[in-house]
């Protein structure tokens, strides 16, 4: 399991130092990222489609390794980690959930702790407290299966799988993109309280302007695999970059922004 430890780097826990990713054919999806993410910090990567958002997520747990430059993980270089030990140690939540069909809930959200070779009290314990947190009845949802799950429950046990075995990072790609508009803005709402709650160190995905100015600490803005800056969500707002002014643009009202901050 990734442990934080006294050897964080500057405090971060989360470090990318000129990253750049290309495919074999040549074409550059990330070029030259730093970024730095501090524990508890919910780091929003926005941008439209393809501008290198979800690889960047791969390139942070190694399903996609760097072309160039290096990702810090708790003040160590990621390509000195297990790559398996390294995933186990990073929650990580995609739109559809991933979640095993064949699996009940309570098998799901075991799965990290079960190979981590946890006494099989502590996981149902912990399964008991994490489907607690994401607000799911044990009782009531332990033991069905996902195809007996709406689509915010899915996603609710996909968060509770990410944070079973008490991950320092979680990284989540675009999970409430699938959602009908009222159950998305319910988890919205419910996930910054849960993040707020845990202190974790959080990259979070997202092609929405509105979400990434709810949920971020900070919101960093990347267009065709470059970062155009990092901003508070009110110095998103205020910027004047046309890149930030074309997604500030696309909001329809500004109503309730003052709620984020």
């Amino acid at each position: 399991m990734v442990e934080l430890s006294s050897g964080l780097q500057d405090g971060y826990v989360l470090q990318i130092r000129g990253l750049t990713y290309r495919l074999p054919t040549g074409a550059t999806l990330v070029s030259g990222l730093n970024l730095n993410v501090g524990r508890g910090e919910t780091l929003v990567l926005l941008g439209r489609s393809g501008s290198g958002k979800t690889t960047t997520l791969k390139l942070i747990n190694r399903l996609l390794e760097p072309t160039q430059g290096e990702i810090l993980v708790s003040g160590r270089s990621t390509a000195s980690w297990d790559p398996i030990r390294l995933r186990r140690g990073i929650g990580y939540v995609i739109q559809d959930s991933g979640l095993f069909p064949h699996w009940n809930v309570e098998r799901n959200v075991a799965l990290v702790p079960k190979l981590e070779r946890w006494p099989a009290k502590r996981i149902r314990a912990r399964v008991i407290e994490m489907l607690e947190l994401v607000g799911l009845p044990p009782a009531e949802f332990a033991k069905r299966r996902p195809s007996e799950l709406s689509g915010g429950q899915k996603q609710r046990v996909g968060v509770a799988r990410a944070l079973a075995a008490d991950p320092p990072i979680l990284l989540m790609d675009e999970p409430f993109g699938a959602l009908d508009p009222v159950t998305r803005a319910e988890l919205q709402r419910e996930f910054r309280a849960l993040a707020t709650r845990l202190e974790k160190t959080i990259v979070f995905v997202t092609h929405d302007v509105r979400e990434a100015l709810l949920l971020g600490t900070r919101i960093a803005l990347l267009d065709q695999g470059r970062l155009i800056g990092t901003y508070s969500p009110q110095e998103f707002l205020d910027a004047s970059e046309p890149h930030v002014r074309a997604f500030a643009a696309s909001l329809q009202s500004v109503e309730g922004l003052d709620q984020i901050q």
